[in-house]
Protein backbone atom coordinates (compact mmCIF):
# COMPACT_ATOMS: atom_id res chain seq x y z
CA UNK A 1 0.00 0.00 0.00
CA UNK A 2 2.53 2.44 0.74
CA UNK A 3 4.27 1.55 -2.80
CA UNK A 4 0.59 2.30 -4.29
CA UNK A 5 0.02 5.36 -2.49
CA UNK A 6 3.82 7.09 -2.68
CA UNK A 7 3.25 6.20 -6.77
CA UNK A 8 -0.18 8.55 -6.43
CA UNK A 9 1.99 11.09 -4.91
CA UNK A 10 4.35 11.61 -7.83
CA UNK A 11 1.56 11.01 -10.60
CA UNK A 12 -1.66 11.66 -9.00
CA UNK A 13 -3.26 8.38 -10.53
CA UNK A 14 -5.61 7.19 -7.40
CA UNK A 15 -3.68 4.19 -5.85
CA UNK A 16 -6.23 1.64 -6.19
CA UNK A 17 -5.63 1.54 -9.96
CA UNK A 18 -1.97 0.36 -9.30
CA UNK A 19 -3.10 -1.94 -6.59
CA UNK A 20 -5.98 -3.39 -9.23
CA UNK A 21 -3.42 -3.70 -11.90
CA UNK A 22 -1.13 -5.31 -9.54
CA UNK A 23 -3.62 -7.54 -8.06
CA UNK A 24 -4.57 -8.93 -11.87
CA UNK A 25 -0.87 -9.67 -13.03
CA UNK A 26 -0.87 -11.74 -9.31
CA UNK A 27 -3.72 -14.01 -9.62
CA UNK A 28 -2.66 -14.69 -13.47
CA UNK A 29 0.41 -15.97 -12.22
CA UNK A 30 1.38 -20.04 -11.80
CA UNK A 31 1.22 -20.48 -8.21
CA UNK A 32 4.72 -22.02 -8.89
CA UNK A 33 6.48 -19.24 -9.14
CA UNK A 34 8.02 -17.28 -6.22
CA UNK A 35 5.80 -14.52 -4.86
CA UNK A 36 6.72 -10.73 -5.28
CA UNK A 37 6.39 -7.43 -3.37
CA UNK A 38 4.88 -6.36 -6.60
CA UNK A 39 3.86 -8.50 -9.33
CA UNK A 40 3.67 -6.41 -12.38
CA UNK A 41 6.00 -7.45 -15.22
CA UNK A 42 6.19 -5.71 -18.69
CA UNK A 43 7.74 -7.44 -21.69
CA UNK A 44 11.71 -7.15 -22.34
CA UNK A 45 11.50 -5.63 -25.46
CA UNK A 46 8.69 -2.79 -24.64
CA UNK A 47 11.09 -2.48 -20.97
CA UNK A 48 14.27 -1.44 -22.93
CA UNK A 49 13.42 -1.07 -26.14
CA UNK A 50 14.18 -2.92 -29.90
CA UNK A 51 17.90 -2.80 -30.03
CA UNK A 52 18.50 -2.61 -26.49
CA UNK A 53 19.84 -6.20 -26.49
CA UNK A 54 22.52 -5.51 -23.23
CA UNK A 55 19.57 -4.80 -21.53
CA UNK A 56 21.57 -1.61 -20.40
CA UNK A 57 18.77 -0.09 -17.66
CA UNK A 58 20.38 3.77 -17.37
CA UNK A 59 17.04 5.87 -18.17
CA UNK A 60 19.12 7.81 -21.26
CA UNK A 61 19.49 4.29 -22.86
CA UNK A 62 16.01 3.04 -22.53
CA UNK A 63 14.94 6.36 -24.05
CA UNK A 64 17.47 6.50 -27.11
CA UNK A 65 16.02 3.16 -27.71
CA UNK A 66 12.80 3.81 -27.23
CA UNK A 67 12.03 1.75 -24.48
CA UNK A 68 9.23 2.35 -21.81
CA UNK A 69 10.84 1.44 -18.85
CA UNK A 70 11.21 4.66 -16.41
CA UNK A 71 13.28 5.66 -13.43
CA UNK A 72 11.09 5.79 -10.09
CA UNK A 73 13.16 6.37 -7.01
CA UNK A 74 15.27 8.80 -8.49
CA UNK A 75 18.87 6.46 -8.98
CA UNK A 76 18.87 6.99 -13.02
CA UNK A 77 18.22 3.73 -13.61
CA UNK A 78 15.37 1.99 -14.82
CA UNK A 79 14.94 -1.43 -13.33
CA UNK A 80 12.15 -3.69 -14.11
CA UNK A 81 13.08 -5.53 -10.69
CA UNK A 82 12.70 -2.44 -8.74
CA UNK A 83 9.04 -1.94 -7.60
CA UNK A 84 8.97 1.82 -7.54
CA UNK A 85 10.66 1.77 -11.31
CA UNK A 86 7.33 -0.80 -12.30
CA UNK A 87 5.13 1.27 -10.82
CA UNK A 88 6.32 4.51 -11.91
CA UNK A 89 6.97 3.04 -15.72
CA UNK A 90 2.86 1.66 -15.96
CA UNK A 91 1.88 4.90 -14.34
CA UNK A 92 3.78 7.06 -17.42
CA UNK A 93 2.11 4.18 -20.02
CA UNK A 94 -1.61 5.40 -18.71
CA UNK A 95 -0.84 9.40 -18.63
CA UNK A 96 0.15 8.74 -22.06
CA UNK A 97 -3.08 8.36 -22.24
CA UNK A 98 -4.25 10.74 -19.51
CA UNK A 99 -5.46 10.80 -15.94
CA UNK A 100 -9.31 10.39 -16.39
CA UNK A 101 -11.08 6.76 -15.78
CA UNK A 102 -11.93 6.82 -19.25
CA UNK A 103 -8.20 7.35 -20.44
CA UNK A 104 -7.29 4.39 -17.90
CA UNK A 105 -9.51 2.15 -19.63
CA UNK A 106 -8.59 2.91 -22.87
CA UNK A 107 -4.44 3.02 -21.52
CA UNK A 108 -5.07 -0.70 -20.15
CA UNK A 109 -7.19 -1.68 -23.08
CA UNK A 110 -3.61 -0.80 -25.40
CA UNK A 111 -1.01 -2.53 -22.89
CA UNK A 112 -3.17 -6.01 -22.37
CA UNK A 113 -5.46 -5.78 -25.52
CA UNK A 114 -8.16 -7.76 -24.03
CA UNK A 115 -11.51 -6.19 -22.67
CA UNK A 116 -11.90 -8.86 -19.72
CA UNK A 117 -8.62 -7.90 -18.38
CA UNK A 118 -9.52 -4.25 -18.16
CA UNK A 119 -12.76 -5.19 -17.03
CA UNK A 120 -11.66 -7.12 -14.14
CA UNK A 121 -8.67 -4.40 -13.07
CA UNK A 122 -11.81 -1.74 -13.56
CA UNK A 123 -13.72 -3.55 -11.01
CA UNK A 124 -11.15 -4.31 -8.52
CA UNK A 125 -9.88 -0.86 -8.75
CA UNK A 126 -13.69 -0.08 -7.84
CA UNK A 127 -14.00 -2.52 -4.60
CA UNK A 128 -10.60 -1.21 -3.03
CA UNK A 129 -11.68 2.37 -3.77
CA UNK A 130 -14.98 1.72 -1.92
CA UNK A 131 -13.17 0.07 1.46
CA UNK A 132 -9.89 1.53 1.41
CA UNK A 133 -8.55 -1.42 1.45
CA UNK A 134 -6.08 -4.22 -0.16
CA UNK A 135 -6.69 -7.08 2.61
CA UNK A 136 -9.97 -8.02 1.94
CA UNK A 137 -9.92 -11.77 2.91
CA UNK A 138 -13.45 -12.19 4.63
CA UNK A 139 -15.76 -14.94 3.31
CA UNK A 140 -19.59 -15.77 3.49
CA UNK A 141 -21.49 -18.83 2.63
CA UNK A 142 -23.99 -17.99 -0.52
CA UNK A 143 -27.52 -18.46 1.55
CA UNK A 144 -28.05 -17.69 5.08
CA UNK A 145 -26.80 -20.28 7.16
CA UNK A 146 -30.02 -19.37 9.77
CA UNK A 147 -32.18 -21.30 7.41
CA UNK A 148 -32.47 -25.23 6.89
CA UNK A 149 -29.83 -26.30 4.05
CA UNK A 150 -28.10 -29.59 2.32
CA UNK A 151 -25.54 -29.71 -0.25
CA UNK A 152 -22.79 -31.89 -1.72
CA UNK A 153 -20.19 -32.26 -4.44
CA UNK A 154 -22.22 -31.67 -8.14
CA UNK A 155 -19.52 -30.41 -9.73
CA UNK A 156 -18.72 -32.61 -13.00
CA UNK A 157 -22.38 -34.24 -12.71
CA UNK A 158 -23.88 -35.07 -16.03
CA UNK A 159 -26.95 -32.63 -16.76
CA UNK A 160 -29.16 -33.23 -19.62
CA UNK A 161 -31.43 -30.31 -20.53
CA UNK A 162 -29.78 -28.31 -23.62
CA UNK A 163 -27.79 -31.20 -24.29
CA UNK A 164 -25.67 -32.91 -22.85
CA UNK A 165 -23.03 -31.08 -20.75
CA UNK A 166 -21.47 -31.23 -17.25
CA UNK A 167 -22.07 -30.10 -14.03
CA UNK A 168 -20.27 -26.34 -13.71
CA UNK A 169 -21.39 -26.02 -9.74
CA UNK A 170 -22.44 -26.99 -6.68
CA UNK A 171 -26.10 -27.42 -5.81
CA UNK A 172 -27.27 -25.99 -3.01
CA UNK A 173 -30.95 -27.36 -1.30
CA UNK A 174 -32.76 -25.10 0.46
CA UNK A 175 -36.76 -23.38 0.69
CA UNK A 176 -38.03 -20.90 -1.33
CA UNK A 177 -37.28 -17.40 -0.11
CA UNK A 178 -33.83 -18.52 1.91
CA UNK A 179 -31.30 -15.70 1.34
CA UNK A 180 -29.20 -15.96 -1.15
CA UNK A 181 -25.81 -13.68 -0.35
CA UNK A 182 -22.23 -12.58 -1.68
CA UNK A 183 -19.55 -14.58 -0.76
CA UNK A 184 -16.61 -12.61 -1.47
CA UNK A 185 -15.60 -8.88 -2.10
CA UNK A 186 -16.55 -7.71 -5.78
CA UNK A 187 -18.72 -6.05 -8.60
CA UNK A 188 -21.74 -7.25 -9.76
CA UNK A 189 -21.08 -7.92 -13.46
CA UNK A 190 -24.06 -9.42 -14.76
CA UNK A 191 -27.74 -9.74 -13.61
CA UNK A 192 -30.87 -11.03 -15.23
CA UNK A 193 -32.19 -14.03 -17.20
CA UNK A 194 -30.89 -16.59 -18.80
CA UNK A 195 -32.32 -20.20 -20.15
CA UNK A 196 -30.24 -22.45 -18.19
CA UNK A 197 -30.08 -20.74 -15.17
CA UNK A 198 -33.08 -18.30 -14.62
CA UNK A 199 -32.49 -15.48 -12.82
CA UNK A 200 -28.87 -15.54 -12.13
CA UNK A 201 -25.97 -12.83 -11.02
CA UNK A 202 -22.79 -12.60 -11.76
CA UNK A 203 -19.71 -11.59 -9.50
CA UNK A 204 -16.49 -11.13 -10.40
CA UNK A 205 -14.28 -10.72 -7.55
CA UNK A 206 -10.64 -9.34 -6.57
CA UNK A 207 -8.89 -12.47 -7.48
CA UNK A 208 -9.78 -12.80 -11.48
CA UNK A 209 -12.98 -15.27 -10.46
CA UNK A 210 -16.33 -15.30 -11.43
CA UNK A 211 -19.07 -16.26 -9.04
CA UNK A 212 -22.30 -17.37 -10.96
CA UNK A 213 -25.13 -17.30 -8.70
CA UNK A 214 -28.71 -19.14 -10.71
CA UNK A 215 -32.03 -20.62 -10.23
CA UNK A 216 -32.79 -17.39 -7.83
CA UNK A 217 -36.67 -16.17 -7.23
CA UNK A 218 -35.66 -12.62 -7.81
CA UNK A 219 -33.45 -9.59 -6.50
CA UNK A 220 -33.11 -7.64 -3.27
CA UNK A 221 -34.44 -4.14 -4.58
CA UNK A 222 -30.82 -2.57 -3.33
CA UNK A 223 -29.09 -4.63 -5.67
CA UNK A 224 -27.98 -3.52 -9.66
CA UNK A 225 -25.63 -3.63 -12.03
CA UNK A 226 -22.18 -2.65 -11.63
CA UNK A 227 -22.42 -2.44 -7.30
CA UNK A 228 -19.88 -3.15 -5.27
CA UNK A 229 -20.83 -5.86 -2.57
CA UNK A 230 -19.21 -7.71 -0.07
CA UNK A 231 -19.24 -10.61 1.95
CA UNK A 232 -22.98 -11.15 3.51
CA UNK A 233 -24.50 -8.63 1.24
CA UNK A 234 -28.14 -10.42 0.27
CA UNK A 235 -28.34 -10.63 -3.16
CA UNK A 236 -32.28 -12.16 -3.63
CA UNK A 237 -33.51 -15.20 -2.54
CA UNK A 238 -33.46 -19.47 -3.20
CA UNK A 239 -35.53 -20.54 -6.01
CA UNK A 240 -36.45 -22.78 -9.03
CA UNK A 241 -36.31 -20.69 -12.02
CA UNK A 242 -34.86 -21.52 -15.36
CA UNK A 243 -35.09 -23.96 -18.07
CA UNK A 244 -37.15 -22.14 -20.05
CA UNK A 245 -37.85 -18.93 -21.15
CA UNK A 246 -38.22 -15.97 -18.94
CA UNK A 247 -40.67 -16.96 -15.89
CA UNK A 248 -40.13 -20.43 -15.90
CA UNK A 249 -40.00 -21.96 -12.19
CA UNK A 250 -41.03 -25.19 -10.68
CA UNK A 251 -38.97 -27.92 -13.01
CA UNK A 252 -37.01 -28.94 -10.49
CA UNK A 253 -36.33 -28.45 -6.29
CA UNK A 254 -35.96 -24.81 -5.29
CA UNK A 255 -32.06 -24.60 -4.74
CA UNK A 256 -28.99 -22.16 -5.65
CA UNK A 257 -26.84 -23.16 -8.31
CA UNK A 258 -22.89 -21.76 -7.56
CA UNK A 259 -20.25 -21.98 -9.99
CA UNK A 260 -16.66 -20.05 -9.71
CA UNK A 261 -14.72 -19.54 -13.05
CA UNK A 262 -11.30 -18.79 -13.01
CA UNK A 263 -9.52 -16.45 -15.58
CA UNK A 264 -5.44 -16.96 -16.53
CA UNK A 265 -5.25 -13.91 -18.57
CA UNK A 266 -5.95 -16.19 -21.91
CA UNK A 267 -8.81 -17.88 -21.03
CA UNK A 268 -11.77 -18.66 -18.56
CA UNK A 269 -12.77 -22.10 -16.97
CA UNK A 270 -14.93 -23.49 -14.49
CA UNK A 271 -13.59 -25.12 -11.42
CA UNK A 272 -14.93 -27.48 -8.11
CA UNK A 273 -16.30 -24.89 -5.79
CA UNK A 274 -17.28 -27.13 -3.01
CA UNK A 275 -13.74 -26.94 -1.00
CA UNK A 276 -14.18 -23.69 -1.09
CA UNK A 277 -18.16 -23.67 0.04
CA UNK A 278 -16.91 -25.86 2.99
CA UNK A 279 -14.68 -23.47 4.12
CA UNK A 280 -16.55 -20.96 4.30
CA UNK A 281 -19.38 -22.90 5.89
CA UNK A 282 -17.20 -23.04 8.94
CA UNK A 283 -15.93 -19.40 8.36
CA UNK A 284 -19.51 -18.33 8.58
CA UNK A 285 -20.77 -20.57 11.44
CA UNK A 286 -17.51 -19.33 13.44
CA UNK A 287 -18.94 -15.52 13.24
CA UNK A 288 -21.99 -16.61 14.57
Amino acid sequence: MALFKKTEALTQIPWYYFAAIDNYERNIKSSDEPEQVISIEFASELWFGPGNSSQITEETIIDTFDGEGKDGNGDGKADPANEEDVLYTMAMLILEYGPTEDDIKIALWNHYQRDLTVQTIMNTAKVFATFQDINLTDRDFPVSIQHNYSYRNTWGDRRGFGGLRIHEGTDIFANYGVPVQSTTYGVIEMMGWNLYGGWRIGIRDIFNIYHYYAHMSGYDDNIKLGQVVQPGDVLGSVGSTGYGPPGTSGKFPPHLHYGMYKDNGYSEWSFDPYPYLRKWERMARDKQ
